[in-house]
């Protein structure tokens, strides 16, 4: 890939055709309540989800013109790993450990589809898998996996990588720094490589300002941090010598909980739960040529967005939301069995949608609505009655249904019970 920072995108750059169908709405869901908890009186918390993600810096609008979208920072913050990388097909995130004998015993990366694999998400993730230091090393922690998220090059190779060994944990991140190591260990001077990556961060208080990251690392780690740079690889390397780790436990229920400026665990949880199958919706305005255009001259041209055209990611022939392959196809549906379980009139009811992929959102909840006042059902009946994915379904229309209390949940005090089901209120 050219490495000229010129056609290099920018994280401020709008993707026009990647909306809120493109969000996990989940992490959205914990920032916001990060935001209000550090911020109970601001104002943005009473705006809805575009406006709110507008301010911070996600969402972003292309003057004199009439398009908008997510920016490159929102995406990256608050979207899935599959839509991330048809815009940067090298982004990747990966957290491995080891044992004594040197073998792997526990990991996880952005591709393994048991969750979101977004960088809001991955923050979360690892810093509970390193909750088990001193408040001075959590803490220290912190700066490092804040300052490779920050930093990071996401067209870069290689990817963010956290590797936690007895002794020490070591953050790799893709893209050099911008500045000299020794003006970046005095602190106040700073590059930043994604600025609206970092004001994001700022905003929940999981940064300071700008430029004093490495000066912090420094200061609290009881060990002299080790700092990296390979120009070959174009990689920055921290290393943080760790003294307190335990011995690794077989459960962590006994393990403290991470420190006050990230002790909201429950999104840490809740990516992992099984339901949650991050697939776009059939109506994501990914589909056919509505994707960015993947010639990186098209970046930053006369409206400041990326194009779709014949070089679309997504083409009509590959695109994942296809007919021959999307994995919602009636035919392939893993679904297939739960048929003989279905009566008729449910299946009479939701035929209007399995016959309109572009249904309008208001039939849609009309028709989820006279489902489940037949009777309770799972999240995979609606998902195979009505032809739509488990995920898009609950991102697009039970959450808002549920929230307006048109709806109600069978076990609302088990969240995730295996037969949770939806129901209509009367």
């Amino acid at each position: 890939m050219n490495k000229d920072a010129s056609v290099r995108l920018q994280d401020n750059i709008v993707l026009e055709h990647y909306g809120l169908n493109e969000l996990h709405l989940e992490s959205v869901r914990h920032y916001r309540e990060q935001f209000a908890k550090v911020k109970p009186n601001h104002p943005w918390n009473g705006l809805e989800t575009k406006d709110f993600l507008y301010k911070i810096g996600a969402w972003g609008k292309i003057r004199n013109t009439s398009k908008e979208g997510l920016t490159l920072a929102g995406l990256l913050m608050f979207s899935e790993e599959r839509m991330i990388t048809e815009v940067l097909p090298q982004y990747f995130l990966e957290y491995r450990e080891y044992d004594d004998d040197m073998l792997w015993s526990n990991r996880f990366t952005s591709q393994d589809g048991t969750w979101s694999g977004n960088i809001y998400d991955f923050y979360f993730k690892v810093m509970n898998e390193l909750k088990d230091g001193s408040e001075a090393e959590k803490e220290a922690m912190h700066e490092a996996l804040v300052n490779a998220i920050v930093h990071a090059d996401y067209n870069g190779d290689g990817g963010i990588i956290v590797e936690r060994q007895r002794s020490y944990v070591q953050f790799s991140n893709p893209g050099l720094f911008g500045i000299p190591l020794e003006q970046a260990f005095s602190g106040g001077v700073s590059h930043l490589r994604n600025p609206n990556v970092f004001k994001m961060f700022i905003y929940i208080h999981f940064c300071k300002r700008a430029g004093v990251g490495l000066k912090t690392i420094e200061t609290i780690c009881l060990q002299q941090p080790v700092i990296d740079q390979y120009d070959f690889q174009e990689r920055t390397v921290i290393t943080l010598p760790i003294v307190s780790f335990p011995e690794r436990h077989k459960q962590d229920d006994d393990l403290e909980m991470i420190c006050d400026w990230s002790d909201n665990l429950e999104l840490a949880d809740s990516i992992n739960n099984d339901e949650n199958s991050y697939n776009s919706d059939e109506n994501s305005i990914n589909s056919e040529l509505e994707s960015i255009n993947k010639e990186l001259e098209s970046v930053n041209k006369e409206s400041n967005c990326v194009n779709s055209g014949p070089n679309s990611v997504i083409s009509e022939n590959n695109s994942c939301n296809s007919d021959q392959n999307s994995i919602n196809n009636l035919t392939n549906s893993v679904n297939n069995e739960e048929e003989t379980n279905i009566d008729q009139e449910l299946w009479s009811i939701a035929e209007i949608a399995r016959k309109k992929k572009r249904l309008a959102p208001a039939k849609m909840e009309e028709v989820i609505l006279q489902l489940c006042a037949h009777r309770p059902l799972m999240l995979k009946e609606l998902a195979y009655l009505l032809d739509r994915t488990p995920d898009g379904l609950r991102n697009n229309y039970l959450g808002k249904l549920l929230a307006e209390g048109k709806m109600r949940l069978k076990y609302p005090e088990q969240l995730n019970h295996p037969r949770q089901a939806y129901i209509t209120n009367k």
